[in-house]
């Protein structure tokens, strides 16, 4: 472009050259300058009208002969041109494929445009989630997907985790929504249809508390006729196996009574009569029946209580997530520890943690705690009496109050378990003497 340019220029000074020359031999140098420049500028306007009817023709026409630096300058428009057609060609391809392959995948896949607007989905999406391609391009996601549920999992903007809903076309299809964000603001949402990986855990879950349930009345028949038993005068060598009986027998009765709550805490994601705990009296009860639970181990405890916040939720569920964890903490904690127990409430939330100076968990372990019947130590959880399930009830119960459970742990250092709640599960304290004021207004 920079020698087109010095092209133009020296033929202009050529044109001016033999007009000047043109017009000194016949006397009129100025007229002979303005008739070489006009001659001059008509040349220019036709090869700029050649060369603009040529880029505005749809087809892939072959650029005008031209000699000279329009000539050049038609070759090189005509090169970028073909480059621009190739690698169009290509990202044509590109695109091809990608819608091709994600019209194989049995996921709904779609994409949402800076605005929250459909952009493009696949068949499954139709399948799916209903879009229909006549009619719903364009428009707002939030249109067609309008449960509550979606819509404050979309505007988080925060997708660690997946959200699993029925599908807006059928509550028999379960699906698990997962969202990425690309390209400054778009969102790729991708729909998977979990349907029958449900229905296999809910098999799993129902065949566990039938049978934890069946499995009731013989235990406490069992337990029933010991204690009696045991109430009778017999040999020393047989009141022991009886002892060691009746201890077996409530530890698999208290295995299967966690095994009924852990299936019924399945059974729902959500808590649905929940309502403002006391959090300061339960944790002050659990904190009571702690101290009797570490009589013979003189434990000491300090407990520290934000007196300002109470929470929402459903209470039995709360009690049996707080209580395992300071139980767990007496259990696990040699004679002599100091267990800390507090509730506080920040602009992130309220907490609730358990701290012990106990013999601490190695690290390679704590990614599993909080699943079902795993043991860092066999001997140890089961002279404890542990079921190996408390972790996972108090994961459940978290789960279900829109919180999650962080543990920090250490071999020989001790461990801390804090449960975590958003704030919008918190509610403040409404204190007796308010109360009584209000009633003696009303009065």
């Amino acid at each position: 472009m920079q020698h087109n340019r010095y092209s133009m220029f020296g033929n202009l000074a050529l044109f001016a050259g033999i007009g000047l020359l043109v017009g000194l031999v016949i006397g009129y140098p100025a007229e002979s300058m303005v008739v070489s420049m006009t001659l001059w500028s008509t040349l220019q306007i036709k090869q700029f009208t050649r060369l603009s009817e040529w880029l505005h023709k749809e087809n892939d026409a072959e650029p005008p002969e031209c000699e000279g630096h329009w000539g050049e300058l038609f070759d090189e428009l005509s090169r970028q041109q073909k480059r621009y057609q190739s690698r169009e060609t290509f990202l044509r391809g590109v695109i091809s494929r990608f819608q091709q392959s994600s019209a194989a995948l049995n996921d709904a896949v779609v994409i949402v445009d800076v605005q929250n607007n459909l952009e493009w989905w696949n068949k499954a999406a139709e399948r799916l989630l209903g879009f229909k391609t006549s009619s719903d391009r364009g428009k707002p996601l939030m249109n067609l997907l309008r449960d509550p549920r979606f819509v404050r999992y979309y505007q988080r903007d925060s997708y660690q985790e997946p959200l699993q809903l029925p599908s807006p076309i059928s509550n028999d299809i379960e699906l698990l929504y997962q969202i990425s964000k690309f390209g400054g603001g778009s969102r790729l949402l991708v729909a998977r249809d979990i349907t029958q990986m449900v229905r296999l855990e809910q098999t799993r879950q129902d065949f566990v508390a039938n049978a934890s349930h069946e499995l009731r009345t013989p235990l406490t028949v069992i337990l029933g006729y010991l204690e009696t038993y045991l109430d009778q005068d017999m040999p020393r060598p047989l009141v022991r196996g009886m002892t060691q009986m009746q201890q077996q027998a409530k530890r698999m009765e208290n295995l299967v009574s966690d095994l009924l709550l852990l299936s019924r805490l399945e059974s729902s994601r959500q808590v649905v009569d929940e309502h403002p705990i006391q959090i300061q009296s339960q944790i002050q009860h659990i904190h009571e029946a702690a101290e009797e639970l570490a009589r013979d181990k003189n434990h000491s405890f300090e407990v520290k209580l934000d007196q300002q916040y109470d929470l929402l939720g459903q209470e039995r569920e709360l009690h049996s997530a707080f209580s395992n964890l300071v139980y767990n903490a007496v259990r696990y904690t040699p004679p002599g520890g100091l267990i800390k127990i507090r509730w506080w409430v920040d602009k992130e939330g309220g907490h609730f943690s358990v701290e012990d100076n106990g013999v601490g968990i190695d690290s390679v372990h704590i990614s599993r705690l909080t699943e079902r019947f795993y043991r860092v130590d066999e001997g140890r959880s089961s002279e404890s009496g542990g079921t190996g399930l408390g972790l996972a009830i108090v994961k459940h119960v978290l789960s279900r109050h829109g919180g999650h459970l962080t543990i920090k742990s250490s071999k020989g250092s001790g461990s801390t378990f804090a449960c975590h709640f958003p704030t919008e599960h918190l509610t403040q304290v409404i204190v007796q003497d308010d109360l009584d004021d209000d009633y003696q207004d009303a009065g």
